[in-house]
């Protein structure tokens, strides 16, 4: 891990071309991210927020532009902060013919989490995210509300620094996603930063 400066994410003129010089999704994108911060990406449905998120990750590579998160020089040394950044996308990106516990412990062992360590992390995320009765689930019997809290589990099944959330409270109703702010300072608390996107402007 390289030498860390005071931002956890720093973005210089970044830039994303689609379909040969076409659509140009991300313009000259410049961020500077202080470790414990929520931070808001809001905009447009196609505006891009997702294609910079990607790009942020290691996920995706810029056309043009520099990342660095958590000191260290993205796409190309992605693999170091891997298993530091955890990613909540918009559609959810769970297997829906797996339970709510066989979705959760495979991210986990994606992250070279043991057993011994799954265990008591994914008991604290159903209490905090109040899906206890739901654990052995299958997730396409999950509400949309559910499903959503579900993704989350996955991304933040092995503790990471940093926390990517895509749209997160799109399709929830009111007091959800009073809840899932809460959850979100809370986070930050901890110590964990957060980028979030959202076309709604009333979440800024």
């Amino acid at each position: 891990m390289a030498t860390q400066s005071e931002y956890v994410i720093e973005t210089t003129d970044l830039v994303k071309i689609y379909k040969t010089g076409k659509v140009k999704a991300v313009d000259g994108l410049n961020l500077k991210i202080k470790k414990s911060e929520i931070y808001a990406l809001i905009g447009a449905n196609g505006s891009g927020k997702t294609t910079a998120l990607n790009m942020i990750s290691g996920a995706l590579f810029p056309t043009s532009g520099s990342i660095k998160v958590l000191g260290n020089d993205i796409p190309e040394k992605r693999r170091l902060i891997s298993n530091h950044i955890g990613m909540a996308p918009q559609d959810y990106s769970i297997y829906q013919d797996l339970s709510l516990e066989e979705n959760v412990r495979f991210f986990s062992q994606l992250y070279g989490m043991t057993k011994a360590e799954f265990s008591p992390r994914y008991d604290e995320l159903l209490k905090i995210l109040r899906l206890k009765e739901k654990r052995k689930a299958l997730v396409k019997n999950l509400s949309g509300g559910m499903k959503r809290r579900a993704s989350i589990a996955c991304a933040l099944i092995h503790s990471p620094r940093i926390v990517f959330f895509d749209e997160a409270t799109v399709g929830v109703d009111p007091v959800l996603r009073t809840f899932f702010w809460e959850y979100f300072r809370s986070l930050k608390d901890e110590g964990i930063t957060l980028v979030i996107t959202s076309h709604v402007m009333d979440e800024a």
